[in-house]
């Protein structure tokens, strides 16, 4: 069940324990949207397409379906899991650029329900419930 704070809508600054979510493409080329973000602010490295990179955490979303991004928030869901001392603020991951539907992704982070370090947004968390 989902009791804390949801992920706020715009993120401009982090706490030195908290980690920016986003959704990037496998190249690691962080020139929009969120990806933006996260090279300009949150020490993302371009060319750095997964993974937790300075105060960011890339999960890839413009290789293919839904279907080919669920291997990664699985994957980043362990990762938070295994890595209590962070708080993950996740962003609407896939629903810009990528061009999915907040009903095809938040699906995905159904699992990190239960991870008390893992904000999500409260549009998912809706779906979700």
């Amino acid at each position: 069940m989902y009791n804390r704070p949801f992920a706020p809508n715009r993120i401009s600054q982090l706490k030195p324990n908290e980690i920016f979510v986003f959704g990037s493409n496998l190249a690691g080329a962080h020139a929009g949207g969120a990806a933006r973000i996260a090279n300009m602010y949150f020490g993302a490295i371009w060319g750095q397409g997964v993974g937790l990179q300075g105060q960011s955490y890339a999960i890839p979303t413009m290789q293919g379906g839904v279907e080919t991004i669920r291997p990664y928030v699985d994957e980043f869901i362990a990762f938070a899991r295994q890595h209590p001392e962070y708080t993950f603020l996740v962003t609407r991951i896939g629903c810009g650029i990528a061009g999915f539907r907040e009903e095809e992704i938040a699906p995905l982070f159904k699992a990190a329900l239960d991870v008390e370090n893992v904000l999500l947004p409260d549009t998912f968390v809706r779906i979700l419930a």
